[in-house]
């Protein structure tokens, strides 16, 4: 089992930043993969960012590539998701997952959400125009 807990969300404007993080705790935390999907009203969860638990196999969505950072403080169990640059089309409800994966991380990540094991409860991120 491995609970999650985002914060950090927030109403901002566009092009400014903002950091959300994700404290996760179990006990097997080191075997899970890490990642931040969102929801905006009326649209299905996407994938934005995942990082392994060896910190050197990370992916982005190409929506946020460039702009959004992931990052995984181990010894503290948490993970960030640092955005910049934030526009409105990134309005929505950010969501924390783990996923069962190597240390070293997956060959090819599944960005579908249905291969995602745990989730969050989300935090809301509103960017005005």
């Amino acid at each position: 089992q491995v609970q999650l807990v985002e914060s950090g969300g927030g109403l901002v404007q566009a092009g400014d930043s903002l950091k959300l993080s994700c404290a996760a705790s179990g006990r097997t935390v080191r075997d899970f993969a890490l990642g931040w999907f969102r929801q905006a009203p009326g649209k299905e969860r996407e994938f934005v960012a995942a990082i392994s638990y060896v910190s050197n196999n990370i992916a982005y969505s190409d929506s946020v590539k460039g702009r959004f950072t992931i990052s995984r403080h181990n010894a503290k169990n948490m993970v960030y998701l640092e955005m910049n640059n934030l526009s409105p089309e990134d309005t929505a409800v950010y969501y924390c997952s783990a996923k069962r994966s190597p240390w070293a991380g997956p060959l090819n990540w599944n960005r579908g959400s249905q291969a995602w094991d745990y989730w969050g409860q989300g935090t809301q991120v509103t960017v005005s125009s």
